[in-house]
């Protein structure tokens, strides 16, 4: 099976798929924080930790890539 994608062009995509993300939930939070008045710290924790360490792990994978070559 021939792969379509290199993989820096994945690496890129995911890290572009996970700050929409980031950004999506950052303003639907903000829009529930005004409606109700209410925050959603451990979940708002749980999303930034989860996106922030697969964005991490990522801009590792491509420095250590560069390295190489």
């Amino acid at each position: 099976m021939i792969n379509k994608f290199n993989n820096s062009q994945s690496l890129t995509k995911f890290v572009m798929i996970s700050l929409l993300i980031v950004i999506i939930y950052t303003l639907a939070e903000f829009i529930c924080s005004i409606v109700t008045g209410m925050t959603h710290d451990t979940l708002t924790g749980c999303v930034f930790a989860l996106f922030g360490t697969e964005i991490a792990v990522c801009g590792f994978i491509k420095i250590f890539k560069i390295k190489e070559e």
